[in-house]
């Protein structure tokens, strides 16, 4: 199934496997690229936008903690099934939406909203509501114990950790609004040029080194996870991937997340809160080439984590709708959302 998508990440394995931890902060990031891969910077360039044209990788860019700034909240329905293409790209529209999938349960159609604060998040996803007729599961994170750190694309499923586990007790305060302009370049992507980190300092008005040094203290106090290269799983042949949900004890929850967090193929972990009809408040993912590598994993992590009593279910998704980076920091305007949701749904329904 998968053999069609290998050759093309082998040729570009190290572009795009070995940059999503510690791209270069520095005049020239993508000639140390080059000098580290045996190709020329222009070749360099050259793979990178097509990997970004192709879908193969979302952007260069930083993934920020949680409490960083912004908001951002995960959110469910269960959609009918002949109403599932008109309510996903009523979903997808929208603009705080980043993620949107379809998973295998009654509540099937789960999205990220974010948004510049709680109140551009909540009022996203009630715009949602108002204009699909669907009420919305929304779920909080609450403590985040492994989150977008990458993973290793080597192998059937993301064996390998990349990056330090988060520290579950770090406070992080949101970030000074004065440094956003940065926060939402990073969070946007970084140009595909040959001074990217000049383009940026021009537009800001700082120089070369200011912006770079500034996403070095970033990484350094953990407020990004991660500066590098963000790939789309799916299209580099991770085709197969699922949200498993616990119902743990609020007293064991941490001791649970953690270990699921350390154990080798958990991508993300993290504890939300529960929320009326649905009582799960422990997440694990997991991604791989096919079905049974990932359910190889779900079953040991579950094991390793001493959660085989407690209540789970098993969330594969089977399409993904929208995939792009957050809006924490770039925000979106949308004066009346729901007006513009509610005709789109209207000329959808016509």
């Amino acid at each position: 199934m998968h053999a069609a998508v290998r050759p093309a990440i082998d040729g570009d394995l190290r572009l795009l496997n070995d940059w999503q931890h510690g791209f270069p902060l520095c005049r020239d990031p993508f000639g140390v690229l080059a000098d580290a891969t045996g190709r020329s910077r222009n070749a360099v360039l050259h793979a990178l936008r097509q990997a970004q044209s192709d879908g193969r990788i979302s952007r260069i860019g930083g993934v920020f903690a949680h409490g960083s700034g912004g908001d951002a909240m995960l959110a469910a329905m269960a959609v009918p099934e002949n109403r599932i293409d008109e309510v996903a790209a009523m979903v997808s529209a929208h603009p705080g939406v980043n993620h949107n999938y379809l998973r295998e349960h009654r509540q099937n159609l789960w999205f990220v909203m974010t948004g510049i604060d709680r109140a551009a998040v909540d009022g996203g996803v009630t715009a949602l509501e108002a204009a699909t007729g669907l009420r919305a599961l929304r779920l909080r994170m609450v403590r985040p114990y492994r989150i977008d750190l990458g993973f290793d694309l080597r192998g059937d499923t993301a064996t390998q950790p990349m990056g330090a586990l988060t520290n579950r007790n770090a406070q992080m305060a949101p970030l000074d609004p004065s440094l956003w302009p940065l926060a939402q370049r990073v969070e946007a992507g970084l140009p595909l040029v040959e001074r990217p980190y000049a383009l940026w300092a021009t537009e800001l008005g700082w120089s070369e080194d200011e912006v770079t040094e500034c996403i070095g203290a970033w990484l350094a106090e953990g407020r990004l996870k991660r500066f590098g290269v963000v790939v789309r799983h799916h299209d580099l042949g991770f085709a197969a991937n699922a949200m498993t949900v616990f119902d743990v004890p609020d007293s064991a929850v941490d001791a649970a997340g953690e270990a699921l967090a350390a154990q080798a193929g958990v991508t993300l972990a993290y504890r939300r809160e529960r929320a009326e009809g649905w009582p799960f408040n422990l997440y694990a993912m997991v991604h791989g080439t096919h079905r049974q590598a990932v359910m190889d994993v779900v079953e040991r992590m579950t094991a390793a984590a001493k959660l085989g009593d407690c209540p789970r279910e098993v969330l594969f998704s089977t399409r993904r709708f929208k995939q792009t980076g957050g809006r924490r920091f770039r925000g979106w305007i949308e004066p009346d959302a729901a007006a513009c949701l509610a005709e789109e749904r209207d000329h959808a329904v016509a």
